[in-house]
């Protein structure tokens, strides 16, 4: 429900530093913000919460950072959804430069790799309670659940993505609960985009020419600026864009710096693409970072912030009642793939499997808090480290 900005900041603020602070992994990120802003908070219902999925989802940009936007517009509108996506990101902008610095001088230690065991288990337990509790909401017919499962099999089987497929199952959904004619039209145009789409380098779109040589400012701006407009799925589809821009096409860092990076966003809480602020760091320093990450995420400011009116004004039309149907189902097919797929390497061995499923019951039974969930992760794995040295 939105209030007004001038009683709900303080809240959005503090709600939003904290999750930044605390919350790793990028689909556990969104069980945090569920479990927190959604369940607990009850800022918006869980099925406007799933419409809110599905938008993040077909956009290119940041998914979670849209998502924090999403959630703040929801509360306070226009000026909430901007104050939720900088308080999201701001925390891992300023851990990510303090452990750029630390891993200069001191590597990254055992305990920060026990913590990181033990957060593993813990965050993927939170993503599938959401999964869980959004599926209850989101499949409430056998139409629904034949979406989801479609949607997961197309994410298992088929080289589409998840923008690719959760477009069509907006298709899907208007052949189904609005027109069989407009949804076939929809459907085989958007199959025919799709295809075309899969044509075109559009990874070329990531690197203006004018961004090639040495990097400079303005350089970091523009290859950053279009890895944050141009990539479709999320954080880690932007990641290996910026590995053959920075490393394959630029050579700005080198494949061992690159890989240093990334074992520093492994330890960085929030948006994984919070990598730009290191490579911009390794580049041109402390200002290298700040512009790096501006212009990863500034384009998924603009986009959220000038499509939620306008979201907001369409979505109770029947057609656009009817691809939210295809679509909501679509999300939870494709999250539950994402969570199959996290799961070796979220609990890599016995001791991490059984805090996985005791972890997800705890969440499912009794609703315990997210974030003190994966403080007892932390404190877990930092034991165990220390008991097998």
């Amino acid at each position: 429900m939105t209030e007004s900005f001038a009683t709900t900041w303080k809240e959005i603020a503090t709600s939003f530093l904290k999750i930044g602070t605390t919350a790793y992994g990028g689909p556990a990120i969104m069980g945090v913000m569920q479990a927190e802003i959604q369940e607990r908070r009850q800022w918006t219902s869980k099925p406007r919460f799933l419409e809110g999925l599905g938008l993040v989802n077909v956009l290119p940009g940041a998914t979670m950072v849209q998502l924090a936007i999403f959630l703040g517009y929801q509360r306070a509108g226009w000026w909430g959804g901007l104050l939720a996506g900088l308080c999201f990101t701001a925390p891992a902008f300023v851990v990510m430069l303090v452990l750029a610095a630390a891993y200069a001088t001191f590597g990254v230690s055992p305990l920060l790799r026990g913590a990181l065991y033990g957060l593993g288990p813990v965050v993927l337990a939170i993503f599938v309670s959401a999964v869980f509790r959004l599926g209850k909401s989101a499949l409430r017919s056998r139409t629904h659940a034949l979406i989801a499962a479609g949607a997961a099999v197309a994410a298992l089987q088929s080289p589409l993505g998840a923008a690719a497929i959760l477009i069509l199952a907006g298709g899907v959904g208007v052949l189904l609960f609005y027109s069989r004619r407009a949804g076939l039209v929809v459907l085989s145009t958007l199959t025919l985009a799709i295809a075309l789409v899969r044509l075109v380098p559009w990874s070329l779109l990531a690197v203006p020419a004018t961004a090639t040589g040495g990097p400079s400012l303005g350089g970091v701006a523009a290859v950053f600026t279009g890895l944050g407009a141009f990539t479709f799925g999320g954080g880690l589809s932007i990641i290996a864009l910026m590995q053959e821009q920075v490393v394959d096409r630029l050579h700005w860092l080198t494949p061992r710096e690159f890989v240093d990076g990334l074992a520093l966003g492994q330890l960085t809480p929030g948006p994984i693409i919070m990598v730009a602020a290191y490579v911009g760091y390794k580049t041109l320093g402390m200002t290298g970072a700040a512009v790096a990450a501006a212009a990863s995420f500034v384009p998924s400011f603009v986009m959220m912030l000038a499509l939620l009116p306008l979201f907001d004004r369409v979505r109770n039309l029947a057609w656009a009642r009817a691809v939210i149907q295809g679509i909501v189902p679509g999300v939870v097919g494709v999250m539950a793939v994402a969570l199959i797929r996290m799961a070796p390497y979220a609990a890599p061995d016995a001791p991490a499997i059984a805090v996985l499923v005791v972890t997800a019951a705890a969440l499912v039974v009794w609703r315990l808090a997210p974030l003190k969930v994966m403080g007892s992760g932390t404190v877990f794995g930092i034991l165990r480290t220390a008991v097998r040295a």
